[in-house]
């Protein structure tokens, strides 16, 4: 079964090889049809503690790293 790859924002790097990422996802309401936006944050794996808040980074579904992470950090896409 393929990784799931999601692109979002660092939004915290206060954690030792941990980072928090925004992902925000557009959906339609179903009754009015407008389009919302969705956000969740993720706990992803940063081992080198290179990325800092406001990059712009691809994470990737990994083994759980700890009780709330099993995501880990891909590449930097933009700052």
């Amino acid at each position: 079964m393929p990784k799931r790859i999601l692109q979002g924002t660092v939004v915290s790097d206060k954690g030792d090889k941990t980072v928090i990422v925004n992902v925000e996802r557009r959906i339609k309401h179903p009754l009015y049809k407008k389009t919302i936006r969705r956000s969740k944050k993720y706990a992803a794996h940063d081992e080198a503690n290179s990325f800092k808040t406001g990059d712009v980074v691809r994470i990737v579904e990994c083994r759980p790293m700890s009780k709330t992470k099993t995501w880990e950090v891909l590449e930097k896409v933009s700052a």
